[in-house]
């Protein structure tokens, strides 16, 4: 490698005796790679000497680095923009008189999901991603709720009326019912009265009467006043760009207050009349009385129970996904109680 170098007159050529002389001027071009182009000479310098490598040599190194760039390169995937339950151009159906907006996600048995009380299908963003692997869930949001139309009032009879509506409007043989809270009360009473369409129910956090809240939960309930609305920015500002009737937020909350303070949610003999399987599910730090949840269980006759450690009213938000596991291991199994396949 001591060897000295003829060189040339030209400045860009460096020549060895019996070697061509080498000039590369081509564009490298990648379909994963921006434009790229190499050097026009190649020269090697040691101890002050200038190789220039053949032909076959030059291109050896081309694809070398080529290949390097490559392997270097990761094609970057577009980021899929997470769903917005609640806000995912669903349909709406006219129902009594009122829009009621829904969502759809999945394929197989059909499964109601109801939200809670003051929400909208968007509380249950967390469990319906999961739910939809296994089912066609069909989520509405109550009257005066969400993106659908303020009813006359609200009152438990009258959520399950709309639901039971819904099913017809849909033209559903049958379906699973699924809800939390207000929405496990309207899973009961939609049970007790279309016996003909639902198949199995799973009621969360529900309550057939009012005394059946903690005082802790009664107390809450108390504080939800318009007044105190109105500085819950967060909730109001939210409520009023998703409504299609956001003037109207004074009468909804007020129309709330009245469905809370009746006392009588879901009468006894419509709890014993229920025939179909119904889980009763609830956090042990939940501010619905244990033993009411208790009661409301010993009521049906093909009633399970499950109390979850740890967890408090807000299931869905804490514990989605042991929730979704329990919801479907009971919508699967067989009527005698075996896992389904």
């Amino acid at each position: 490698m001591n060897r000295r170098v003829r060189k040339s007159n030209k400045s860009n050529r460096c020549l060895i005796p019996g070697l061509k002389p080498i000039t590369l001027n081509k564009w490298l071009i990648t379909k994963s790679l921006p434009i790229c182009f190499l050097p026009k000479i190649y020269y090697v310098y040691l101890n002050e000497n200038c190789i220039v490598m053949p032909d076959t040599m030059v291109k050896y190194f081309c694809y070398l680095f080529a290949s390097v760039l490559l392997l270097s390169c990761k094609e970057t995937k577009p980021t899929e923009k997470p769903i917005r339950y609640g806000s995912n151009n669903g349909k709406y159906l006219n129902i009594r008189g009122t829009k009621i907006y829904y969502e759809q996600y999945g394929s197989g048995t059909p499964l109601l999901l109801f939200h809670q009380g003051l929400g909208s299908i968007e509380n249950l963003g967390g469990i319906i991603p999961e739910l939809s692997k296994h089912f066609r869930v069909i989520a509405p949001d109550a009257p005066g709720h969400g993106r659908s139309q303020q009813a006359d009032s609200l009152s438990g009879d009258l959520l399950a009326e709309y639901c039971s509506d819904l099913i017809d409007s849909l033209n559903l043989d049958s379906a699973y019912v699924m809800g939390w809270s207000m929405g496990g009360n309207t899973a009961l009473l939609l049970a007790a009265n279309r016996p003909d369409k639902i198949k199995k129910v799973v009621s969360g956090a529900s309550n057939s009467r009012s005394s059946g809240l903690t005082q802790e939960g009664l107390d809450l309930l108390k504080q939800y006043t318009v007044e105190a609305v109105k500085e819950d920015k967060d909730w109001l500002e939210n409520y009023q760009k998703m409504n299609p009737e956001p003037e109207k937020w004074i009468k909804f909350w007020e129309d709330t207050q009245k469905m809370w303070s009746r006392e009588i949610k879901i009468p006894d003999d419509k709890l014993s009349g229920i025939n179909i399987p119904v889980l009763i599910i609830r956090g042990d730090r939940d501010m619905i009385k244990l033993d009411h949840s208790i009661k409301i269980f010993q009521s049906l006759s093909k009633g399970q129970l499950c109390i979850y450690p740890n967890t408090g009213h807000e299931m869905p938000d804490s514990k989605g996904e042991i929730l979704c596991k329990i919801a479907i291991d009971f919508f699967m199994e067989d009527q005698d109680g075996t896992p389904g396949k």
